[in-house]
């Protein structure tokens, strides 16, 4: 059922989004002592992976639905993807955006013609002004991670990857919302061959990997990380297929998260934001584990503020 639905959402979306680059290094393999293929959507339209559930999550909606808009709060990559395939799909959408959000990132959002309703950030403020847009405007809510045309969109990443490589042992991915890693674990599952999936989280906003030891969602008390797209939490949607499909969640440090991001800007010679380094740097951490395996790596998305570079 779900494989048949994964093949159709990714029919459904193509004329949307691009299918992605993977990208080898020598060098890096040597590092890790595999082979590691990186699937680059930095080169999505508006350069991260969540254009793919986004652009979903929209299509699937009724006319009716599509002729009155959508709304959701995200403080970068959801923003900018909804407000794009909006665009594209001729519906209006409400972005609720937390103040401290990066410049770049509002920017963006308006340039694809979003409207953006700033609050405090705080996640329950964007949750209420969120809601309070809905019942003002009867608009549809579409949720970044929790949404399961978000999960499946955001599935055919990890689809396109391994009709590139089809006999990859691992896909390493970052974990934030969850929307991604649901996606991957789905794909994995059904168009892999015998394919497990890690996940990478920062010990700053480790929820997820809390969440799996304990069998319930946990939140983060605080997320003093780098990694600004990781710093949200599982959904009662994607929380049960990660629990049913995903091997195992590896947790860095900053530090790691750091030198992943610099290895992936000078080997790569691509930009690749803090929350995608994530992916590398849990590989990089258990590195031995893997050795001689074929290892898939999601870079989830290259928008980064190119003036507070971390290096």
């Amino acid at each position: 059922m779900e494989k048949d639905k994964l093949i159709q959402v990714h029919k459904s979306i193509q004329p949307y989004i691009h299918n992605t680059t993977v990208l080898t290094s020598k060098l890096i393999d040597g590092i890790a002592g595999s082979q590691l293929f990186f699937k680059c959507e930095n080169f999505q339209k508006m350069g991260a992976f969540k254009m793919r559930g986004a652009t979903n999550a929209i299509i699937n909606l009724s006319e009716a639905q599509k002729n009155k808009g959508v709304v959701t709060h995200s403080s970068g990559n959801f923003a900018q993807a909804l407000a794009l395939s909006a665009q594209s799909l001729g519906v209006r959408a409400f972005i609720v955006m937390p103040s401290t959000a990066p410049q770049v990132k509002k920017d963006a959002v308006k340039g694809y013609g979003g409207i953006i309703v700033e609050c405090e950030p705080t996640l329950t403020a964007r949750e209420t002004t969120a809601k309070e847009i809905q019942e003002k405007e009867d608009v549809t809510f579409i949720h970044p991670s929790n949404n399961i045309d978000v999960i499946l969109g955001q599935g055919t990443a990890c689809k396109e990857l391994l009709e590139n490589e089809p006999d990859l042992d691992y896909i390493f991915v970052p974990v934030g919302g969850g929307g991604l890693i649901a996606g991957t674990a789905l794909s994995a599952y059904y168009f892999g061959n015998n394919c497990k999936v890690i996940g990478g989280e920062p010990f700053e906003a480790d929820d997820a990997y809390r969440s799996l030891q304990s069998g319930v969602i946990q939140a983060n008390t605080s997320t003093n990380t780098i990694a600004d797209g990781l710093k949200t939490q599982l959904g009662d949607v994607n929380f049960p297929i990660i629990q049913k499909h995903v091997d195992k969640i590896i947790r860095v440090t900053e530090a790691e998260i750091v030198a992943a991001m610099k290895l992936i800007w000078e080997r790569l010679k691509i930009v690749s934001e803090p929350s995608s380094a994530v992916a590398l740097a849990a590989f990089l951490q258990e590195k031995d584990i893997f050795k001689n395996k074929k290892i898939g790596i999601i870079i989830s998305g290259g928008n980064v503020d190119l003036s507070h570079l971390p290096f």
